[in-house]
């Protein structure tokens, strides 16, 4: 929003929120209808019916910008300003869209109402040449003066201050101007459509890629990258007057009162307001190389339908927690973009043999260690199904993990932390597969096995009740739940085991822990509160805590008690998987319970260019074992933490990693699992 709005700031169909697209549907229906219905002799009108594939096509067009500009600055090469982008900006530009309906409504008028708009031919020469010849002289002549105008302190804090609220540009920053503004520019650009149809040259290329050049050179000019190679302009000089490029456009936001040019700078050169380092910045950027990361965050997608999710898909469903039942595309997603999801799940196999760059953060800890470390999250190119199908894909799987783990280890990265399914006992024993097959590593791997035993174990311990609290153990045996056994009959906790996969799990996790041959007080606080559940009684009327995995089951969840806490120690909530109940909720979530987040952590502020969030997490709210390599790395700690290598009494890592979150500024996420919307009664 402007700092002072003015006069048609907000867009007219605002109010109408994600149905605004039900405008164009008569418009749609009419310009389809000759196909499908007789209309009393009236003939299909094919350059009127090719209006809708061409909005789509505007929207594909954007969206790949979008995406391939996340995908270059996160890897920051070529990279122009590295100013961070935060959620503000995010949803200040999830309207971009709103100029492409605007645009299709006046397209689907002009041709309905203006005589001799309709039935226009494909291809016009002499259309071409004049629009061509209208956008080079008055329209960028106008444009710029408009320009110019727009920075004056009257029309810039009513209009202009709300497009330049964005320093560092992504492509859709480009649109993100109120309605009025909108306006002005359209009538400039309507200057050689409406030139085309008054001389009677128009033609649906002509008009259609006058507009498709306009939205490309809008997203190049914003797209924070600079890849125009200065032997362009070596061969051609010329092009340098007609021709702008990312850099050139990008100190305008910066500067703000020089290259005020709309794509070709010869007014700026001919008023003398093109900035002075236009010509430093551009060579500075063309030769700024990759930035190798000081930590690597390794995740991978969760469902095909998640990759909309991710930071390189929708940037406006990337800012927003992915939860399929409270997602309101989640029926546009699943039912209408399935083909186009089917052929990206194969494609995104096929393509990518390696993992890529998703996210690229920065964390400032000047007020600690002084350091600066540069963050980034890789994906492995796998789904959360083709983990669990151990026995065929296994191999491919931990061969892409190792090659990620070397990669990041020859780029000199200091810390890998493996995130999702990519640890485990049964999948590379918690990282140690990678450590025995290359024991000349130098990066450290880390598992976030302690920082997430930490936060679930305070979780417990923080809890306000007045009764006395229980444990319940209710999933896998894995490296957390033992973590959180020791810890908490240390503390005088009483954990009841009943694992999911063997009946043997009580014995195992006695034997492995508990060494008879100890006498010291923590173990044998440790043996006697450590109880089997066939021994356990609940006749004190004790509060329940039930700790569970992803592997948790809807029928056990249903025989819980009332006011039962649910705290999962796995990465992915198990309530996600739950089956539907007769009522058709999305997911079995009980009134008279509660449910905890996985383990997470809320960041400090100072841990920027975070716009996205990590899978089902709230913003600003990461998962322990992405914040766990950040921790590794500003503490200096030697060694790795993966494997199935245990903590002793004395180790004291649980506490150390906890007390290491909160001096470097994460904060607990205690906030209780929202049940809107998926309730049932027990």
């Amino acid at each position: 929003m402007a700092s002072k709005p003015g006069v048609l700031t907000e867009w007219p169909w605002t109010p109408l929120g994600r149905f605004k697209y039900i405008l164009l549907a008569p418009w749609v229906l009419d310009s389809m209808s000759p196909l499908f219905f007789e209309t009393n002799g009236r003939k299909w009108d094919l350059s009127y019916s090719l209006n809708f594939p061409f909005l789509l096509w505007r929207v594909i067009h954007n969206q790949i910008w979008i995406s391939f500009s996340r995908f270059r600055t996160s890897k920051s090469k070529n990279r122009i300003l590295d100013k961070p982008i935060e959620f503000e900006q995010v949803d200040r530009e999830s309207n971009w869209d709103d100029n492409i309906i605007m645009q299709g409504l006046m397209f689907y008028m002009g041709q309905k109402y203006l005589e001799g708009a309709s039935n226009l031919p494909i291809w016009r020469t002499d259309g071409i040449v004049i629009t061509i010849l209208l956008h080079t002289g008055p329209v960028e002549f106008l444009y710029y003066w408009l320009h110019r105008s727009l920075h004056h302190h009257f029309l810039y804090s009513r209009y202009h201050s709300h497009h330049h609220s964005s320093i560092a540009t992504e492509p859709i920053t480009s649109v993100i101007h109120p309605f009025g503004e909108h306006l002005m520019y359209f009538l400039l650009f309507a200057i050689p459509l409406l030139t085309m149809h008054f001389t009677g040259t128009a033609s649906t290329i002509g008009l259609a890629g006058y507009i498709t050049y306009i939205d490309f050179m809008n997203n190049m000019g914003h797209c924070n990258f600079e890849f125009v190679p200065s032997s362009l302009f070596t061969t051609f000089p010329f092009l340098k007057y007609i021709f702008y490029t990312p850099s050139y456009h990008s100190l305008h936001h910066t500067q703000f009162r020089t290259n005020y040019a709309l794509f070709m700078p010869m007014y700026d050169y001919i008023y003398s307001t093109m900035d002075k380092s236009s010509n430093t910045l551009y060579e500075t950027s063309l030769k700024r190389t990759e930035e190798s990361p000081d930590v690597v965050h390794l995740t991978h997608p969760t469902t095909p339908d998640s990759i909309y999710h991710l930071r390189l898909g929708f940037a406006s469903l990337a800012s927003k927690p992915y939860m399929k039942s409270a997602d309101k595309w989640y029926f546009i997603i699943k039912w209408v973009l399935w083909p186009l999801t089917f052929l990206w799940s194969i494609l995104f196999q096929r393509m990518f043999s390696r993992t890529f760059v998703l996210e690229s953060n920065t964390f400032d800890d000047h007020h600690v260690t002084k350091k600066m470390l540069r963050i980034q999250t890789w994906a492995i190119p796998r789904y959360s199904y083709q983990y669990k199908r151990l026995s065929r894909q296994r191999g491919t799987i931990n061969s892409l993990i190792e090659k990620a783990i070397l990669d990041a280890d020859k780029a000199g990265v200091k810390v890998l932390s493996l995130g999702l399914f990519n640890q485990g006992e049964e999948m590379n024993r918690n990282g140690e597969v990678y450590i025995q097959k290359n024991p000349t590593l130098k990066i450290k791997i880390v598992d976030g096995s302690s920082l997430a035993a930490a936060i679930v174990l305070n979780s417990i311990t923080n809890l306000k009740t007045q009764q006395q609290v229980v444990v319940m153990m209710r999933g896998k045996l894995t490296k957390v739940a033992c973590y959180l056994a020791l810890a908490l009959c240390q503390r005088g906790v009483q954990v009841v085991v009943k694992l999911q996969k063997s009946t043997k799990d009580f014995e195992k996790l006695s034997s492995r822990f508990f060494s008879t041959s100890s006498s010291s007080q923590a173990s044998l606080l440790a043996k006697n509160n450590l109880i089997p559940s066939k021994n356990y009684n609940n006749v004190h009327g004790n509060r329940q805590v039930w700790l569970v995995d992803d592997e948790f089951s809807s029928e056990e969840h249903m025989s819980a008690p009332k006011e039962t806490i649910f705290i999962p120690y796995s990465q992915i909530p198990p309530w996600l998987n739950f089956k539907k109940n007769t009522k058709g909720a999305a997911n079995i979530l009980r009134k008279d319970c509660i449910y905890y987040s996985t383990p997470a952590m809320i960041i400090p502020s100072f841990l920027e260019n975070v716009h996205s969030c990590e899978n089902w997490l709230p913003r600003m709210v990461m998962s322990a074992w992405r914040i766990a390599g950040m921790l590794h790395a500003l503490e200096d700690w030697e060694g790795h933490e993966c494997g199935n290598w245990l903590i002793t009494e004395d180790d004291g890592m649980i506490d150390k990693v906890w007390s290491a979150s909160l001096r470097h500024g994460f904060r607990p996420y205690y906030l209780p699992v929202s049940c809107t919307s998926t309730i049932i009664s027990a």
